[in-house]
């Protein structure tokens, strides 16, 4: 080999580290685009909907009639709250408990490959199927309630939990389970002592888009939630409401200008909640964090 192809290898490689550098620059530039114009879409209409109505926007009941002008969509807010609140108590726990056996315990054994399978399957279920499924082992026995389209959305939630958390489980070295074993600790501790901190950052990401994902969903709330203009705080009692909902109903009457501006309201009010939940999450765990570390080095 020769100094002139000793002098040409280099060059190769930085012309093809540019052109990835360049290919993946591109790349996040045409994801952007479109997240940023429905962003923008949504807080252009909906900034002057919820500042003009502010603050009976956000508290006041929704008007029972959808022409009717007027802001209102705090039983939208709470509902939508109390529902993916409970539907993440229920599928984040779940899902980390599926998780932590598929990778920990269950390997590659029959039943472990079952249920992981059958993950993968309901990660690609409709979500109108998953609402038709609570509506008839749940709703039709027990009537319309927040904890039934909490039941939907923790099924929609718990493939997203069950999947993330074990890719970040595979993430873990090994060197740190077999440090643990050395020291005398048993397999339940090195997992939740060792296994599950240093997965939490991933685990966290995971459950939030899981959040996300259901947060936004509609078809399984009209399959279990029903429809109200009120407030109501009861989980397991009577129909309940949420914005998605809301903004379904109120994109159905476009033709009215007030019901229009609510659903464009609404829509700014559910992501803003939905960044406000993930900002929140995020500092709780490098608060965590930076306690741990403070721990270790003490």
């Amino acid at each position: 080999m020769n100094a002139v192809e000793l002098h040409a290898r280099p060059s190769r490689r930085a012309a093809s580290n540019l052109a990835m550098t360049c290919a993946m620059g591109l790349a996040v530039i045409v994801v952007a685009i479109p997240l940023f114009a429905v962003i923008s879409a949504v807080v252009s209409r909906g900034a002057s909907v919820v500042l003009d109505g502010f603050p009976d926007f956000l508290v006041a009941e929704i008007p029972p009639i959808s022409r009717r002008a007027g802001p209102g969509m705090g039983p939208a807010i709470v509902g939508t709250l109390l529902v993916t609140g409970t539907a993440t108590a229920i599928a984040v726990p779940l899902g980390v408990l599926g998780a932590v056996y598929l990778h920990e315990y269950g390997g590659r054994g029959v039943f472990a490959r079952v249920v992981r399978f059958l993950a993968v399957v309901m990660t690609g279920v409709p979500s109108i199927v998953m609402g038709m499924f609570v509506y008839v082992m749940w709703t039709l026995r027990f009537g319309y309630s927040a904890f039934g389209g909490a039941l939907a959305l923790a099924c929609l939630m718990l493939p997203v939990v069950i999947g993330s958390t074990e890719q970040m489980l595979r993430l873990v070295s090994d060197q740190l389970r077999e440090a643990s074993y050395a020291l005398g600790a048993s397999k339940s501790r090195t997992v939740l002592t060792v296994v599950l901190p240093a997965a939490l950052p991933g685990i966290v990401s995971g459950a939030l888009l899981a959040v996300a994902r259901a947060a936004g969903e509609t078809a399984p709330l009209l399959f279990a939630v029903g429809a109200t203009k009120t407030f109501n705080l009861d989980l397991m009692g009577g129909a309940n409401t949420a914005l998605p909902l809301q903004i379904f109903q109120a994109s159905s009457d476009l033709a009215f200008p007030a019901a229009e501006q609510r659903a464009w309201g609404a829509a700014l009010t559910l992501v803003t909640l939905t960044f406000l939940l993930t900002i929140a999450a995020r500092l709780v765990v490098a608060r965590t964090l930076r306690r741990r570390s403070g721990w270790k080095s003490s």
